[in-house]
Parts: C-alpha cells; sequence; structure tokens
C-alpha cells in the first residue's frame, strides 16, 4: 500500500509539472502575439532558452538554497521511493522557471539576449530561492517569528508572492533600468501605441496559461492525498472574476479580457485553498480591474514601458493575493482560518522588497557591466533580424 501511495504522489506531482511546463509556452504565444511582428522569434527563443539555464541554475544552486538538498549522489538513491525527490524538484522547478519568463514580457523589443540570460541565471539561482526557502521551507526564523507575533505564519499555497510578484517586481526594476522603446513616447510624454501584433496568439497563449494554471494550483498539495476541490474551484471562481472585471472596465479590449483571467488566478493562488469560492470571486474580481487601471496608469503616466504589463498583471495582483489570502481566508470572512492579515501584510511587503532589491542590483550590475539594452539600430531592425538573423515569416 506504501509503494502505491508513493507511485501516486509521483504520478499527481509530474502531472502538475508538465502543466506547468506547458504554461511556459503560453508565456512564450502571450508575448509572441503582443509584441510587434519583427520581435516575434525572439520571444519564442527567449522562453525556451530562459527554461533551460532555470533548469542548469537550479539544479546545481537554486534548488540547495530553499531546500537544502542536492543531487550529487548515485541514481540509486535518487530513484527511492519512486523518484519522488525528482519529480518534486521538476514540479519546483517550472514554478523558479516562470520568474525569467515574466520578466521577459516586461523587457521585450530592446532587452540583449546574452545579458538576460547570465540575469536569468542569477535571479533563478541565487534570489528567487532565496525568498522560496524563507516562505516555503521556513528559513532563517521568519515564519516562527510571525507564528508567535500575529499567531499565523506567511500562508502562500501556490505562489501569489513567491513566483507572481517575485517575478513582477524584479520585472519593474529591469523595465525601468533599461527605459522605454525607441519612439515610444514623445518629447511632449505623448503615448504612441504599438498595438498586439497577432490577437490570435496573444488569446492562445492566455488559454494556455489559464488552463495550466489548475496544475499550477490543484498539484500545489504535492501529494495526492492532499488534493482539493476547494482549490479547483477557487481558481475558476477567481479567472472568472478577473475576466469579467477586466472585459467591463478594459472597455471589451481583448488585451485585457485575455488578461483578466491571469490575473485573478494570479491573485488566487496564495489563499485557494483557504477561500470560499465566493471569495475567491472577488480577490479575481479586484485583481482584473486592478490589472487595467495600472496598466493604464503606467503606459500613459507613469511612462514606464511595461510591454506586456507584467508589473501590474503579476507584481500588484500578486501583491494583492498575499493581501487577500489574509482576508478571503479568515473564517469571519467564509475561508478556513489559520491566516492573519498581519502575517499576510509582512510577508508580501518582504517578497516585494527582496525581488525589487535583487532585480536592481542583478540588471544594474549587468547593465555597468555588459549593457542590458539592444542598440537604437538594431531594435529598428527588430530582434529577431538582429540576433536571431531570421524573421518569424518569410517573404515568399
Amino acid at each position: 500500500m506504501e509503494a502505491l501511495v508513493s507511485a501516486n504522489d509521483v504520478l499527481f506531482v509530474l502531472l502538475g509539472a508538465i502543466m506547468v511546463l506547458a504554461m511556459h509556452a503560453g508565456f512564450a504565444f502571450l508575448e509572441l502575439g503582443t509584441v510587434r511582428s519583427k520581435n516575434q522569434v525572439n520571444a519564442l527563443v527567449k522562453i525556451m532558452v530562459d527554461f533551460s539555464v532555470s533548469t542548469i541554475a537550479y539544479f546545481f544552486i537554486g534548488y540547495g538554497i530553499a531546500y537544502g538538498v542536492d543531487f550529487f549522489s548515485g541514481a540509486e538513491v535518487l530513484a527511492e521511493k519512486n523518484g519522488f525527490g525528482l519529480v518534486k524538484f521538476f514540479f519546483l522547478l517550472t514554478f523558479a522557471a516562470a520568474i525569467p519568463a515574466i520578466v521577459s514580457g516586461g523587457i521585450a523589443e530592446r532587452a540583449k539576449f546574452n545579458p538576460q540570460l547570465a540575469a536569468t541565471f542569477l535571479v533563478v539561482g541565487f534570489v528567487y530561492p532565496f525568498f522560496e526557502g524563507i516562505a516555503w521551507n521556513k528559513h532563517y526564523g521568519f515564519q516562527d517569528w510571525l507564528l508567535a507575533s500575529f499567531g499565523a505564519n506567511f500562508h502562500d499555497f501556490a505562489g501569489s508572492v513567491v513566483v507572481h510578484a517575485m517575478g513582477g517586481w524584479i520585472a519593474l526594476a529591469a523595465v525601468i533600468l533599461l527605459g522605454a522603446r525607441t519612439g515610444r513616447y514623445s518629447k511632449e510624454g505623448k503615448l504612441h501605441a504599438y498595438p498586439p501584433s497577432n490577437i490570435p496568439f496573444l488569446a492562445l497563449g492566455a488559454w494556455m496559461l489559464t488552463v495550466g494554471w489548475f496544475g499550477f494550483n490543484v498539484m500545489s498539495a504535492q501529494a495526492i492525498q492532499g488534493i482539493s476541490g476547494l482549490v479547483a474551484v477557487n481558481s475558476l471562481m477567481a479567472l472568472v472574476g478577473g475576466t469579467l472585471a477586466a472585459t467591463l472596465l478594459g472597455k471589451n479590449d481583448p488585451g485585457f479580457v485575455h488578461n483578466g483571467p491571469l490575473a485573478g488566478l494570479v491573485a488566487v493562488c496564495a489563499g485557494s485553498d483557504v477561500m470560499h469560492p465566493l471569495g475567491a470571486l472577488a480577490t479575481g474580481a479586484v485583481a482584473g480591474g486592478l490589472f487595467v487601471w495600472a496598466f493604464t496608469a503606467t503606459q500613459n503616466r507613469l511612462k514606464i514601458d511595461d510591454v506586456l504589463g507584467v508589473w501590474p498583471l503579476h507584481g500588484l495582483c500578486g501583491a494583492w493575493g498575499g493581501l487577500a489570502a489574509g482576508i478571503f481566508g479568515l473564517k469571519s470572512m467564509g475561508g478556513l482560518g489559520g491566516v492573519t492579515f498581519m502575517s499576510q501584510l509582512i510577508g508580501t511587503g518582504l517578497g516585494v522588497l527582496i525581488a525589487l532589491a535583487g532585480g536592481v542590483i542583478i540588471y544594474g550590475g549587468l547593465k555597468t557591466i555588459a549593457g542590458i539594452r539592444m542598440s537604437q539600430e538594431d531594435e529598428f531592425e527588430g530582434a529577431d533580424i538582429s540576433i536571431h538573423k531570421i524573421p518569424a515569416r518569410s517573404e515568399d
């Protein structure tokens, strides 16, 4: 019976890893559909190579920092209990690799290729696992302090803060250090629109992410005995709330419509296991509205050229999700309890601080040492030709 349970857990986590791996194709197509046609090849290549670099960084460095585990032993040891430790690594790797996939969308169309790979290695190898270990492995006594001080640990079931807010706030630092795309703002500060190159691909990417998210959230239980229909339904309600709010406030714009469910899903990750479905619906609706408002403010008023709006979508909605778990997870709000707002506020704040500081240090350092921005000529020609020497479509 023990062997059967172990095998089922391996299959459960493996399926989750595969579903989240498929989400990286969603990141690729969402970016491909949003950027101009001269940067579509670059979008696809970045996501694939970033994932590979992330795997190396997490395998050799990051996973050890977060969990104190390494793979420098014989295959016989690694294969114990059906290799559960290996599929757990695979599953958590797909989370870690989401960080550079998130950043990629913000810095699109003007970032150098090789320095971005270096940034990916440093983020996944050091910055992300540092906070991951604090939040999910109780490093440095932070969770124990929150429990003693406020009656509950910082709760982030599936990564609203650990994954999404981290990615979004790292991206904000990178976007600001890069500067806006050439011609994006006039001398008078007026925004020049760069419409998406391919709405169907944008929508395809959003759908791939939305479907894969049920592996992201439900399989975060990491054991088949922990599987929860509550997590699944809360994810569903949040994506619906995010979609409807973004559709309404975004005035039927397809970009907002297809990012709305992603905003809701980002926000519900943290509390999906403790909220009532109505709380999840409200969490998603607030996130959808927050994304539309913040994306517009970022581009129009703050003059921050975040191409896919990854700071509003992942950074702000992820932080909101961390706080929402401390609101709608309370028993008084229909939740299961075991959370406190102060613990959520402090834990979320720490995640944002580490991400922002890490982003500034890594991208600021690379900017000084090697440069992180393409030349104006290469940017004008497009990353597809200037970096990869081939366009997305043949002229034939």
